[in-house]
Order: structure tokens, then sequence, then C-alpha cells
């Protein structure tokens, strides 16, 4: 009998992590809806390498587009911080910016080629003045998801806060004001709609790591803790 059980039991088993697959967070959502934009002041090319252009690039949401007001939207960081931030949109493009190639990959094994322009977390971080025992910052995003990652990645690969995607500001269905451009990380760690940065010392598990996606998310490597 219980050999019968474990045969039965393996399909469905497998069946689960299928459906995890093809719901999984960087999947091509029909039902986002696709903002226009000026599309002969995208970039097509940099630094020789041959970018995907923004319809062509696959995108999911868990609750659909985020429409924010850039005139009232403030990013609050907060949390193991001796100086917690309000930033707005506007003094959000007045810090350093930073512009460079970042190829997003997704766990079904697609991706696309990118240009991100942004603020790094780094500067950000300066300011709040993240205390020395925190290591996590979780991304809290305006349709409700949220992921997490460590301070030391964060800082270590000076990881950006995007506001620009192949010099074309973000549309709205592609994560505007900001998406996380979390580099070697699988496309479930590329927050969009950011609203909230909370620095911990504690481990998070975020919306899709809490149905079994890795919370390491490492390119390459599984999928699945």
């Amino acid at each position: 009998m219980s050999e019968k059980r474990n045969f039965f039991r393996i399909p469905v088993i497998f069946l689960f992590f299928v459906l995890l697959i093809l719901s999984s967070g960087c999947l091509s959502d029909t039902q986002v809806e696709q903002i226009t934009y000026n599309e002969s002041e995208e970039a097509t090319e940099f630094q020789g390498i041959e970018l995907t252009p923004i319809v062509e690039q696959r995108n999911n949401a868990i609750r659909g587009t985020q429409f924010i007001d850039q005139e009232t939207y403030g990013l609050e960081v907060y949390g193991l911080v001796d100086n917690e931030l309000s930033i707005s949109y506007e003094q959000l493009l007045a810090y350093p910016s930073d512009t460079r190639f970042v190829r997003l990959d997704c766990v079904e094994g697609w991706g696309f080629d990118a240009k991100w322009t942004g603020v790094t977390l780094n500067t950000i971080f300066d300011e709040a003045q993240v205390n020395e025992n925190a290591t996590n910052a979780i991304f809290h995003c305006a349709d409700g998801y949220s992921t997490s990652l460590e301070i030391d990645y964060l800082r270590k690969n000076d990881i950006m806060l995007a506001y620009k995607l192949n010099d074309i500001t973000l549309p709205a269905d592609r994560g505007f004001p900001l998406q996380l451009v979390a580099e070697d990380k699988y496309g479930y760690k590329w927050a969009k709609w950011i609203i909230g940065i909370e620095i911990t010392d504690q481990p998070y598990e975020g919306y899709w790591e809490k149905v079994g996606y890795s919370n390491n998310a490492v390119v390459g490597g599984p999928a699945f803790e």
C-alpha cells in the first residue's frame, strides 16, 4: 500500500512545481497593459551590444500594472537606519546616476538584454546610514509584491534602482518609477513599483519565495529550495 501511495505522490509533486513555473514572477502576461512611448527615443545598442526592444521584453505582475503619480510619490527607507528617508521622484533624479548593461534572466530559461539608468543603492544606503548589524533589505512594491536581498550582495555589486530602460523613462507596466536591477539574480528578484525599502537583520521570504522559490535566486542555480 505504501509503495502505491508513493507512486501517485510523485506526479502530484511534479505537477505542483510545473504550476509554480507556469505562474512564476517573470513569465509573459498577456493581460499586462502595454504603455505607449516614443520608440524613436529608445536605445537599440549599448557598448556594442544589441538591446532587446521594450515591446519584445516579457513582463508580468501579480495584480496588473500599477499607476503611480510621480508628483505624490515617495520612496520610504526605514528600519535599521539612523536616518529614515522619504525620497521624492524629483530627488531620485537629482542623485548621481549610473548607466549599465544588465541582462534579466527568468527561471524558465529566457531573458532579455537592456540598458538601465538609475541610482545605486549604495548612494541611498549611505544617506540613510544603514546600521552595521543590518543584513537584509526588503523591497515593498505598490501591488503588494515583496522580495529581499542581502545587503552584502547589494553593496558589493553596487546594485541599482533603475528609472530608465533603454533610455526610456520606465513605462508604467515596466515598474515606474523604480525597478530593482538585481544583477545575476532570477527575474522574481527584480522588484517593480518599489515604494519602500525596509532594512532588517532578519531573513525574509517574499511573494514567490514563500511558495518554494529559492531565496538566493542565483542565475544558473536551482529555482527551488
